[in-house]
């Protein structure tokens, strides 16, 4: 199961957890806009810990699941994963929001437009640095929000909204963009971050016993031959071939066991896992 409380957030449960009514796994984009600013006056941002105060406070009945400082990259979590929170409006008997999915996930971003931090202004979300995003999208992620936008990524301040996509689709919603809300929030949102490729091993996996058969041609053997004849246990009679697995390997690689300490019949020249895996074959 995923981890009910994001991995490094400072957990703060405000309590009143409620179940959610099953469906599309949602995120919902917020940001604070805790003040008003414009280009020609810029306002210094609020401090996180002001904000982080609000939602464990007075403002618990508002609190998003995560409270997300993109200049430092902290976040505050106030409820699990599994519980609806309330940021957004859900009017009564009309189209659920805070509940209309298997987790909605709500995600408040420290931010207004045109802050001030340090002699910096922002006129956008995605101006700063956003330093987490990658934490924070994994996270949200592995609860089964897709990392798409049903009705596309928010870049501007105006409202998007369709009910029958909101019941229907998994994904990531702008607060512009949720039925029976009103607010035009977050404006820019950072880009997914796709998943690194999985790093190649430093050495050849175990191919299996069955892979050392009379001969089989591969480099993997040939990297083989290199590292028994660097550790001393080369018994070859000629070095031509020697990607093509022989009795001369089957020589050299009883040779290696014996090294290793093994005796009898498991030093028999095919190779084993552990024999493997401490011969360190450079992957190839």
């Amino acid at each position: 199961m995923p981890d009910l409380w994001m991995p490094g957030a400072t957990r703060l449960d405000v309590g009143d957890h409620a179940p959610t009514d099953g469906g599309p796994a949602k995120a919902i984009a917020h940001v604070t806009w805790d003040r008003n600013a414009t280009a020609a006056k810029p306002v210094d941002l609020v401090p996180y810990t002001n904000l982080r105060s609000y939602f464990a406070g007075g403002g618990a009945g508002v609190a998003p699941h995560i409270l997300w400082d993109p200049f430092e990259g902290h976040f505050t979590q106030f409820v699990p994963a599994n519980s609806r929170s309330k940021s957004l409006v859900d009017a009564a008997g009309g189209t659920r929001t805070n509940r209309a999915g298997s987790v909605v996930l709500q995600i408040e971003a420290l931010f207004f437009p045109y802050c001030r931090v340090g002699t910096q202004v922002y006129a956008k979300l995605t101006d700063t640095p956003c330093k987490g995003w990658d934490e924070l999208q994994a996270w949200v992620h592995s609860w089964g929000v897709p990392n798409t936008w049903p009705m596309g990524k928010p870049v501007d301040f105006t409202s998007h909204r369709s009910e029958s996509t909101w019941e229907k689709s998994a994904g990531w919603y702008g607060h512009s963009q949720v039925p029976e809300n009103t607010h035009q929030d977050p404006g820019s949102w950072p880009s997914f971050v796709s998943a690194p490729a999985p790093s190649k091993p430093a050495y050849e996996p175990f191919p299996g016993a069955s892979f050392f058969t009379a001969g089989r041609r591969s480099p993997i053997i040939a990297a083989m031959h290199k590292r028994l004849v660097a550790e001393g246990c080369g018994r070859y009679k000629s070095h031509a071939n020697a990607d093509v697995w022989g009795s001369g390997d089957e020589r050299s690689y009883a040779a290696w066991q014996r090294k290793l300490g093994y005796t009898g019949s498991a030093a028999d020249g095919t190779p084993g896992p552990t024999s493997w895996a401490k011969l360190h074959v450079p992957n190839v």
